[in-house]
């Protein structure tokens, strides 16, 4: 019985075996992928990773900070709205450094008003008051003129403004943090994060892309650049509008970007700028496929989708 029961597992191990090795040897075809995969549109093209980034100097953010510590108390704007120069995009509590305004106005207005009381005095009789006590109080009086500005512009401080017309890109902040002029601490990252990060409209976009080393004496003069950038997930390609050379080889951190982690892989960044073709909408920070090639594009190029 025992023998029995032993051919009868071995016999079933072995059909097991013989249809798995069948199912495991039938071929299946590979999945199509979701979307095509960029093709090079010029004769010899250079492929390069790009990222979508803000159409400003160095193509980065303007990251928010306060020059003084305080509780956040009013935030008037949101992600994704554009800002004018002057907008107050963030207030943080100013009870006191009002106060001190207040005191440096009554200040002046005092030592303006004993100066005027002086002055009085020594115009209907030089001799009562001598000449140095009024050029005195008249510098008590400038002083404090200037305390009082100092107070104002301390206080201005505290009411965070957009220096330039932008969107904003992304809060950190909410009501009743507490920041410092580090920026605002999170929990999470266990970091120090700005307040708020302000780039350019959509409709003015750069993308920069890094081309390895190894490749960076196959990039055509200047003056024949030209490339064609292709968005992940996307059949929409659009032709780009070359604007320069970062001429610094740097290298390319992806991992923790931390000071220690040593990196061989070394890039020359190249910046383009974009015009998003209609219905398609790009956003800083976005990655993307770029072929970098010489004089003009081939005719893939030119009947491509989002192509000028």
């Amino acid at each position: 019985m025992k023998n029995k029961l032993i051919f009868a597992v071995s016999a079933f191990g072995l059909l097991a075996g013989v249809a798995a090795a069948v199912y495991f040897g039938v071929k299946h075809p590979p999945l199509k992928p979701a979307f095509p995969p960029p093709a090079d549109p010029f004769a010899a093209g250079i492929y390069a990773e790009g990222i979508v980034e803000s159409d400003m100097p160095s193509g980065k953010n303007v990251n928010v900070y306060p020059e003084f510590p305080g509780t956040v108390v009013e935030i008037p704007v949101r992600e994704g709205q554009e800002v004018k120069r002057g907008d107050l995009l963030l207030r943080l509590e100013d009870s006191i450094p009002r106060a001190q305004r207040d005191l440096a106005a009554a200040n002046l207005k005092s030592a303006q008003d004993t100066y005027a009381k002086l002055a009085a005095t020594y115009a209907a009789d030089p001799g009562s008051i001598s000449r140095d006590q009024l050029d005195t109080q008249a510098n008590s009086v400038a002083a404090a003129k200037a305390t009082l500005a100092l107070q104002a512009a301390t206080l201005a401080k505290y009411s965070i403004r957009a220096l330039q017309d932008g969107v904003v890109m992304s809060i950190n902040a909410s009501l009743g943090d507490y920041v410092s002029s580090q920026g605002l601490y999170d929990s999470y990252t266990q970091a120090a994060e700005p307040l708020l990060a302000l780039g350019t409209p959509s409709r003015r976009l750069n993308v920069r892309c890094y081309v390895d080393e190894i490749l960076v004496p196959r990039l055509p003069p200047p003056a024949r650049i030209r490339a064609r950038m292709t968005v992940r997930g996307s059949t929409q390609a659009m032709i780009l509008d070359y604007v320069g050379i970062q001429p610094f080889v740097s290298p390319k951190i992806e991992l923790a970007d931390q000071k220690q982690e040593r990196v061989d892989v070394r890039v020359l960044p190249v910046i383009f700028r974009v015009e998003a073709a209609p219905g398609l909408r790009l956003y800083p920070g976005e990655l993307v496929d770029v072929y970098i090639g010489e004089g003009p594009a081939a005719e893939t190029v030119a009947g491509a989708p989002g192509g000028r």
